[in-house]
């Protein structure tokens, strides 16, 4: 039985490891660990338990099931492809994808450019031409994604926060302050909603079908060692993730020196760079934001094309890749405060269905595999999850909001964890119900062609 070489399963892990690495994941850890201050530790032992777990949960699910569509038809199959189909779409060309250029633009070229062209619509379209011909030549071929990403841009971009993370033991920047009001009491528990709020769980459902792909392009075919060498970068992967996190927010805690109310992560190591490194920072940053989102989009535009192109094969793949960076590209040029506003209630609709959706598909034999348990899980999510999205495009429920208060962690944004485990429970019980009956009916029929055999004889 052919297998993946320890050396080629470590590279698989630094490729996953970048596919999830992109701007978000540069900016939480630094904004957590200047509001932690002194309870930095506890802050980012929540933070990791969400922003990595949860994610390498995501792959794992992947890897014991195949693919996104297998794992959600347990659920039923009108839901399969329409969550399939939202999921792909949202990370895809409609939301991730273009803010994964427009971020690239707003900090890898933006700040380089003349006070008069910032606000212009020109740069931003020149950029994206560039950057999604990039993703496209990247795209063409899925193959090298192993060599082009595991093997070059992983390493460039973890060198790059080692460089700054070196700079910084070498010439300290100052001590950790005083936590904000949110991370004086109880840190963990707000970390571990800063990590929720990373959203990963959702992308991982992507990459782990990409990881796949990529060992099977290397002649491995066998289900249970495709799953096991997944499972493996999944673990590398988030081994990296959680030092990466740590070095960032090392600089976040320590930069209460600089700067006292930063609007956010990106200004945080903004400042910390060029005084670490002066002008040269902003150019060292620059580049470290363009890579991250560039590994990012790649493996989205992969996934997406590999999807489409199977659903829809009338296109070919290489069509797919094509159509999916001119939608982005013409998307990003909506700018990014735009794509946020429109990204927020589809990503908050969905993301707690996602998690749902991976923790019990790790309890399916528990449950006997009913898919009420799904069904219940789900349904008791989104009663939660849609009346928050819509909250967040600006729709008032007043009634519905002043009742959902009274839900435990509703106020904490993770509302629907109460319901979920209630649905899955009503479930649970009506599958064992409808088993009973089942068998029950099984039971009586097979008595009567007993007793009629009996009196034929």
């Amino acid at each position: 039985m052919k297998d993946l070489s320890t050396k080629d399963t470590l590279y698989t892990g630094l490729m996953l490891f970048a596919l999830f690495f992109g701007a978000g994941n540069l900016i939480f850890p630094p904004a957590l660990g200047h509001a932690a201050g002194v309870n930095f530790w506890e802050a980012m032992a929540g933070f990791l338990i969400t922003s990595v777990g949860l994610p390498i949960l995501g792959v794992a699910a992947i890897a014991k099931s195949g693919n996104l569509q297998t794992l959600t038809n347990r659920v039923h199959p009108v839901f399969s492809v329409l969550f399939t189909f939202i999921t792909y779409l949202c990370l895809g060309p409609f939301l991730v994808i273009p803010r994964a250029g427009s971020v690239a633009f707003e900090m890898g070229a933006a700040p380089f450019l003349p006070d008069e062209l910032k606000n212009q619509g020109l740069p931003l379209f020149i950029y994206t031409i560039i950057y999604f011909s990039v993703n496209y030549w990247l795209c063409l071929n899925p193959s090298k994604l192993f060599d082009r990403i595991g093997k070059i841009l992983t390493p460039i971009i973890l060198g790059l926060i080692a460089i700054i993370f070196i700079q910084s033991m070498f010439h300290p920047i100052g001590e950790y302050g005083t936590p904000s009001s949110a991370y004086q009491h109880a840190a963990a528990f707000k970390g571990i909603m800063d990590g929720y709020l990373t959203m990963d769980a959702l992308a991982a459902l992507l990459f782990g079908s990409v990881v796949i792909t990529a060992i099977e392009k290397r002649g491995i075919r066998e289900s249970k060692k495709l799953a096991t060498i997944t499972i493996k970068a999944g673990i590398i992967a988030g081994t990296c993730l959680e030092i990466i996190y740590l070095m960032l927010g090392h600089l976040g805690a320590t930069s209460h020196s600089l700067l006292q109310s930063p609007e956010n992560g990106g200004e945080i190591l903004t400042t910390v760079t060029t005084h670490l490194f002066g002008n040269s920072g902003s150019m060292l940053l620059g580049i470290l934001f363009i890579l991250a989102c560039l590994t990012t989009s790649v493996g989205l535009i992969i996934s997406c094309g590999q999807y489409f192109s199977s659903i829809i094969p009338h296109f070919s793949y290489k069509s797919w890749i094509g159509i999916l960076c001119l939608v982005s590209m013409a998307i990003a040029n909506l700018g990014l405060t735009q794509i946020i506003l429109i990204s927020v209630p589809i990503l908050t609709a969905i993301y707690p269905l996602t998690i749902v959706l991976i923790i019990l598909s790790f309890f399916h034999k528990y449950f006997k595999g009913y898919s009420s348990v799904y069904a219940g899980g789900l349904i008791g999510t989104a009663l939660i999850s849609i009346v928050d999205s819509l909250r967040q495009s600006k729709i008032q429920l007043d009634f519905i909001t002043n009742l959902y208060n009274h839900i435990p962690l509703y106020a904490e944004g993770v509302g629907w964890i109460l319901p979920a485990i209630l649905g899955a429970i009503i479930g649970y019980l009506w599958g064992n119900l409808q088993f009973s009956h089942s068998y029950s009916f099984a039971r009586k029929r097979y008595s009567e062609f007993d007793v009629k055999s009996h009196t034929n004889n």
